[in-house]
């Protein structure tokens, strides 16, 4: 799971950047969008974009991420979209496991 906090006023950008770029990458090197989501209240409502990206391991998910981050595309959209200034202030990023007793996500594919 990651959540952006989007600097001031960027959101909206930030929210283009993955609709019209970032998730189609993302399934280039192997990562599966389970959800995106953006909070109805304040004072998160503007500035956040919470998501689930799905990999088959730990490991796979490092080296996934590492092709996304080298991926000459990736560069070229990060560098134009952040022209006029970066879209996020943090980015939080947290490893998860289903629980036993938890409802069973399955795969798109």
């Amino acid at each position: 799971m990651r959540v952006y906090h989007a600097a001031q006023g960027k959101l909206q950008e930030l929210l283009a950047r993955f609709r019209d770029h970032t998730v189609q990458i993302f399934a280039r090197h192997g990562m599966e969008s389970v959800a995106y989501w953006t909070p109805m209240d304040d004072p998160e409502k503007d500035k956040t974009l919470i998501y689930i990206l799905r990999h088959p391991s730990r490991e796979a998910a490092e080296a996934n991420w590492k092709s996304f981050r080298d991926d000459p595309e990736w560069k070229s959209v990060k560098e134009k979209s952040e022209a006029n200034g970066t879209l996020v202030d943090k980015v939080d990023s947290t490893y998860m496991v289903l629980t036993d007793f938890s409802p069973q996500i399955t795969s798109k594919r």
